[in-house]
C-alpha cells in the first residue's frame, strides 16, 4: 500500500479562519454523549414528538416495575 504523500505547501488555506476559535467549545457537550435511537417508521408515526415518546417509554418502565415487584413478591 502506498503512503500517502503530504501535499506541497500544505498550509491552512487563507479561507480557513480560526482566529476566533475557543478550544473546547463543546468538549462538555460531546462528554454527556447522546442517546439517539432510530424508530421504525410504523412507530414513528404513532408520536408526534419526543417528548410523547419519553412519555409512552417511562409509562412502560413503571409498569414493568410493578410487574417485576409483584412476581418477585
Amino acid at each position: 500500500m502506498k503512503k500517502a504523500r503530504a501535499h506541497a505547501g500544505a498550509e491552512m488555506l487563507p479561507e480557513y479562519d480560526f482566529s476566533r476559535a475557543r478550544r473546547g467549545k463543546y468538549a462538555r457537550r460531546y462528554a454527556k454523549g447522546t442517546n439517539l435511537v432510530a424508530l421504525a417508521p410504523d412507530v414513528a408515526r404513532g408520536f408526534p414528538d419526543s417528548e410523547s415518546v419519553n412519555e409512552a417509554l417511562r409509562t412502560l418502565v413503571r409498569i414493568g416495575r410493578r410487574i417485576a415487584k409483584k412476581a418477585s413478591a
